[in-house]
């Protein structure tokens, strides 16, 4: 394997093509694991959990580990040819991978309404905020494995897609710079509008949204004109649908750098189970990618 460090040192403007995030996010997010695997460790020590000189010691170090787990994230490669790249078997690679994946889902809040979850005086101050402007809601549906269960390929078959998927929803901010709620890993052919309501009862009664045709009929809900059967729209309420599709692309536009994780854009091949842990951590990493995120607050 090429020393990776080496060679994102030598040439750290490609760190975010094979990593998703900047040479300084991924060192800033490396320097906070190793702190927190850190305290783990000390604290297993002293338990008496983990003896000093307990086991055989990892192959890959602390750095190449997140490496490894940032690269299938990004590439969605197999564990096969994961561990080919990194020297270590197949099973090792998935080993540091399912550890490390939770590490990130742990420390990188998806969303506004997880990182103030605790904070309510926080909370308040960031309603406010968003009270000023209109949400913008969308969903998106990906591949999943087909299931062995008849009931569970009922459940899961998305008419609009053929296929058996999985589908989740992003609110954003109106400029599509930050997730300020997401919902994950729900059966393709959920209705978007249910889980629209679902997040509205997280969010302010006042708080109004942006959303195409799917949403029609929500509360507080902008959408776009329907066409009337055998007639035309009206001149003004083409201008409004153009306007309102020019507000819309911003929460496309965050999807998409949730997709530059190709683990989210191509067939899911993991248990089902772990979808809504790795959607959200991919949406801790774009919200790190975006700079929404403060190490210091974390």
């Amino acid at each position: 394997m090429k020393n990776l460090t080496q060679y994102i040192e030598k040439y750290p403007h490609r760190t975010q093509s094979i990593f998703g995030i900047n040479f300084e996010q991924l060192n800033r997010l490396i320097e906070m694991l190793k702190q927190i695997e850190a305290e783990r460790q000390a604290a297993d020590k002293s338990s008496g959990i983990n003896p000093k000189g307990a086991g055989r010691h990892p192959k890959l170090g602390i750095d190449e580990q997140i490496y490894l787990c940032l690269f299938y994230l990004r590439h969605h490669l197999t564990f096969a040819v994961l561990g080919l790249i990194f020297e270590v078997s197949e099973s090792t690679a998935q080993s540091i991978f399912e550890f490390w994946v939770q590490q990130l889902r742990d420390s990188l809040p998806a969303s506004l309404w997880e990182q103030y979850l605790d904070d309510e005086v926080g909370w308040e101050i960031v309603t406010e905020i968003l009270e000023q402007q209109r949400l913008i809601v969308d969903s998106t549906e990906q591949r999943r494995e087909r299931p062995q269960d008849d009931q569970a390929q009922q459940q899961h078959y998305s008419g609009k897609k053929k296929q058996h998927t999985l589908k989740s929803q992003v609110v954003a901010t109106d400029d599509g710079d930050d997730i300020v709620d997401v919902i994950a890993g729900v059966p393709g052919p959920s209705a978007d509008i249910n889980l629209l309501r679902q997040q509205q009862t997280r969010l302010s009664a006042a708080q109004g949204f942006l959303g195409d045709k799917a949403y029609q009929g929500a509360a507080r809900t902008k959408t776009p004109h329907k066409k009337p059967r055998g007639r035309e729209l009206p001149c003004e309420k083409v201008a409004e649908n153009r306007e309102t599709s020019a507000q819309r692309i911003f929460v496309e536009h965050l999807i998409g750098k949730i997709k530059l994780f190709r683990v989210m854009q191509e067939r899911f091949r993991l248990r089902p189970e772990k979808y809504e842990t790795i959607f959200l951590t991919i949406c801790g990493l774009v919200r790190l990618r975006l700079g929404r995120i403060d190490f210091e607050l974390l």
